[in-house]
């Protein structure tokens, strides 16, 4: 288990984790709105993220309490379980309503997901609020990781989850799953669609997990050397993953699939499978 907070190249701050509270034996209700259970077919993507995503299913919950205006939210499959559970975390302007269906989406195929919020219940409307909610997150990363334990603790005191738990996020959010992969409590899956990566073995060594990515070759954040010098040194590390970099898209493609279906559409189902069987063969 990660028990102390390491510093990374994602963390501005060099501050000792500070232990947060355990929530309840059982965080769960018989009254939690409950996702129908339908996944995909190998020739479907979740319906979120080709603009299909339908009314919202979940329920809004503050699980950190040390931060009271805290809101995320949590969709939970049918049935009593017990399922594994997945922390996803938004891109950099905040927890909208596309990754609260996505969350929909995931508790559709079978995971109780919580989707995290990083920004206090805000959201950022343009490129500049959205800068100064991601700097201000990047600037108390020990809160950050603190708020994610706090979601896996979640997650884990419900009697219908598995106890295993992987975390996953795009641009910032994925920058921030690899950052909690290194210095969070221990979870089973890491998944990062194009986010802030590092090349150091020696640190990516304190990954105990395999890892996925997915990233586009006309982005440079990260650009296609970078995913490069990731794997390398993934490699290096002995840790096992499955990275691929889709060509002819671009950064963001695969939340938004549905603003160039004709490009977006093929490597957005393939990442999607190759996502689906990351989730099982780690999560199961």
């Amino acid at each position: 288990m990660h028990s102390a907070f390491r510093p990374t190249a994602l963390a501005v701050a060099m501050l000792l984790l500070s232990a947060c509270a355990e929530p309840a034996a059982d965080s769960s209700t018989s009254e939690d709105p409950r996702v129908a259970i339908a996944p995909t077919s190998a020739d479907q993507m979740p319906p979120a993220i080709v603009g299909e995503g339908g009314e919202l299913e979940g329920v809004d919950i503050n699980y950190f309490e040390s931060d009271p205006a805290n809101k995320g939210y949590l969709a939970v499959p049918e049935g009593d379980g017990p399922f594994p559970a997945l922390v996803i975390i938004h891109e950099w302007n905040g927890l909208t309503d596309r990754v609260r269906q996505v969350a929909d989406d995931f508790a559709a195929e079978g995971y109780v997901t919580l989707a995290a919020d990083l920004y206090s219940g805000q959201l950022g409307t343009n490129q500049d609020e959205n800068i100064a909610l991601m700097r201000a997150a990047g600037d108390d990363m020990p809160t950050v990781i603190a708020n994610l334990d706090a979601a896996v603790a979640t997650l884990r005191a419900r009697a219908d989850v598995t106890g295993k738990v992987g975390a996953m996020g795009w641009c910032f959010g994925g920058g921030i799953a690899l950052s909690f992969g290194l210095d969070g409590v221990d979870h089973e899956a890491t998944a990062i669609f194009y986010g802030r990566l590092l090349d150091d073995p020696e640190t990516l060594a304190h990954i105990d997990h395999e890892v996925y990515g997915t990233f586009a070759r006309l982005d440079q954040g990260p650009a296609p050397h970078q995913v490069e010098a990731f794997e390398a040194a993934l490699n290096a590390a002995g840790i096992e993953n499955d990275l691929h970099i889709y060509d002819e898209v671009n950064h963001g493609f695969w939340l938004r699939v549905d603003q160039d279906m004709e490009k977006r559409a093929e490597p957005g189902l393939d990442a999607w499978n190759r996502l689906k069987a990351y989730l099982s063969r780690s999560l199961s």
